[in-house]
C-alpha cells in the first residue's frame, strides 16, 4: 500500500496576499469557547485535485481561483484576518483585511503519472503546499494558506492550509463551496455565513455536567511505547473495499453502520498493534457533529462555520477491548455517540472555561472523524467532481493518533473507505497485520 516514489519539480509563484475584493469590517470578533480549545490550535492540511476539463480550456486555474477567493472574502471576511489571543486564552479574530497568503505554481508531472498514489500520504506533498516559516503557529499568521498548482496534463491541485479554531469539517466544506460556486460565477454563495460564535459561549456562572473523560489528564506509566514519539512515525493509508465491510459485518451479530463498523476495527487493530499491558486503559474519541442536537434553533445554525462538534471518549482496558470481540466494541462506540447533546457541548464549552482550554487525553487515544458527509470531492471550481478531495494525511496537528474515514473510489471504480493512519513503523507493521487477519478471518 505505500505510495510509488514518484518524484516532480514544482516552480512556484511569488506568494501574494488576497485581500477581500470590496471594503470588510474593520472589527474584533471572538472565537467560541468551542473553538479555541488546545486542541483545536492547529493547522489542517487539506488537498483538492481535478483531472483537466476540456471547457475550461484556455482559462489559467490560477487566476480564476485567485480572483474567486479575493471575491469569497468579502463574504467570509473574518479569513482575512488574523487570530489574537487575550485575557484567560481567549482566542478572536481581528478582522484586519490583511488577506489569505496564496501561491500559485506549475508541476513538471502529469495525474497519470501519479497512478494509484493520489490518496494520503500524497508523494512530494511538500511540493504542492508551501511550507512557510512558523506555519504551524496560529497567532498572528495567516488564518489561511492555499497552493494552486497548474499540471502538465492540463490538471490542477488545490493544496490549503486552514487553521482548525475557526471551523469544523461542515464549516470547511461550506467555504470551500462558496469560493467554488465564485469560481464559477456565482455572485454570491448559496450559503449565506453566519457567525453567530455566542450560540457556543460558556454559561455564565459555568456548570459542568457530563463527565468529560476525553479531558481527563493521564500520565503515560513508565513502561509504555510511545506511540507519539513524532521522530519514528510513518504515515500510510488501509482501504475498506464494499467486500471488506461485507466481511466484517459477519463479525458483529446486529445491524450497525459502516462507520461504527470501521472505527471498532480501527480501535482493536490499533490497541493490539500497540501491545499494551492488559490493565492499561486505552480511548477512542469519536468527532460528533452537534448540528442536529440543538433542541430549538437547529435551523438558526444553517451558515455557521465554526467548530460545532464535540468528541466524547469511550474507555475500557487493553485487556477487555482486545479480549473480546468486535460487537463488544461497536457497542462501546455506539452507546458514547448517544451522550452528545446540546447540553453536552455547552457542558463542554463551561468546562474549557474553568479548565484553562485544556487539551485532550493523549495517552492511549485515539480520535476518529467521519468524512464521507463532507463529500470534499463535490467541491466543483469549474473543473468538475475532484479525483480525490479531503485531508492530505493522518493525524491532528501534533497529535498523531487522530484518523478519518474518507470516501475513496478505487481503481476498479468502487467506492470505498480510506483510513490515512500515523503511526511508529514497527507498530504500522503489525497494525497492517491485524488488520489483514481481520479482514480475511
Amino acid at each position: 500500500m505505500t505510495s510509488s516514489p514518484l518524484l516532480f519539480t514544482v516552480r512556484r509563484f511569488q506568494p501574494e496576499m488576497v485581500r477581500p475584493a470590496a471594503s470588510t469590517p474593520r472589527e474584533v470578533k471572538l472565537l467560541s469557547d468551542i473553538d479555541d480549545q488546545q486542541g483545536l490550535r492547529f493547522n489542517i492540511p487539506l488537498i483538492f485535485v481535478f483531472h483537466r476539463e476540456p471547457s475550461m480550456a484556455g482559462k489559467d486555474p490560477v487566476e480564476v481561483l485567485r480572483n474567486a477567493l479575493s471575491q469569497t472574502l468579502v463574504y467570509y471576511y473574518p479569513f482575512a484576518g488574523r487570530i489574537i489571543e487575550g485575557v484567560g486564552r481567549k482566542l478572536m479574530v481581528d478582522c484586519t483585511g490583511e488577506g489569505v497568503k496564496f501561491v500559485g505554481a506549475e508541476a513538471d508531472v502529469t495525474l497519470d503519472q501519479f497512478g494509484d498514489s493520489l490518496h494520503p500520504p500524497f508523494p512530494c506533498f511538500q511540493e504542492l503546499l508551501y511550507d512557510v516559516p512558523g506555519s504551524e503557529l496560529i497567532i498572528d499568521r495567516p488564518i489561511r494558506l492555499i497552493q494552486v498548482t497548474r499540471l502538465k496534463c492540463g490538471g490542477l491541485i488545490v493544496a490549503i492550509s486552514l487553521n482548525h479554531t475557526m471551523s469544523d469539517g461542515t464549516g470547511i466544506k461550506q467555504l470551500m463551496d462558496a469560493w467554488a460556486e465564485m469560481a464559477r460565477g456565482a455572485h454570491q454563495p448559496s450559503i449565506q455565513p453566519i457567525w453567530c460564535r455566542e450560540i457556543l459561549m460558556a454559561r455564565d456562572p459555568p456548570r459542568v455536567t457530563y463527565n468529560h473523560r476525553e479531558y481527563e489528564q493521564v500520565f503515560p506509566p513508565n513502561n509504555t511505547i510511545n506511540e507519539e514519539d513524532t521522530t519514528t512515525i510513518t504515515h500510510q493509508s488501509f482501504f475498506f473495499k464494499p467486500s471488506d465491510i461485507a466481511a466484517l459485518r459477519l463479525l458483529v451479530p446486529f445491524q450497525c453502520t459502516t462507520f461504527d463498523l470501521i472505527s471498532a476495527c480501527f480501535w482493536y487493530c490499533r490497541t493490539k498493534a500497540l501491545q499494551l499491558e492488559a490493565e492499561e486503559e486505552v480511548r477512542l474519541m469519536v468527532i460528533v457533529n452537534a448540528r442536529s442536537r440543538f433542541n430549538n434553533n437547529h435551523s438558526s445554525l444553517v451558515g455557521y462555520y465554526g467548530n460545532c462538534f464535540a468528541y466524547p471518549a469511550t474507555v475500557t482496558t487493553a485487556g477487555k477491548l482486545c479480549g473480546n470481540s468486535l460487537g463488544y466494541v461497536v457497542e462501546l462506540i455506539r452507546k458514547v455517540k448517544t451522550q452528545v447533546t446540546e447540553e453536552y457541548i455547552r457542558s463542554v464549552a463551561d468546562f474549557m472555561v474553568i479548565n484553562e482550554r485544556c487539551l485532550f487525553t493523549t495517552v492511549n487515544s485515539c480520535i476518529i472523524s467521519d468524512l464521507t458527509r463532507a463529500k470534499f470531492r463535490e467541491v466543483d471550481f469549474g473543473w468538475g467532481e475532484g479525483v480525490y478531495g479531503g485531508v492530505a494525511k493522518g493525524g491532528a496537528g501534533p497529535f498523531p493518533g487522530a484518523t478519518y474515514i474518507v470516501p475513496y473510489k478505487n481503481a476498479k471504480g468502487e467506492d470505498c473507505f480510506m483510513l490515512p493512519i500515523c503511526l511508529s513503523s514497527q507498530v504500522m507493521k503489525r497494525f497492517a497485520e491485524e488488520l489483514d487477519q481481520m479482514l480475511n478471518s
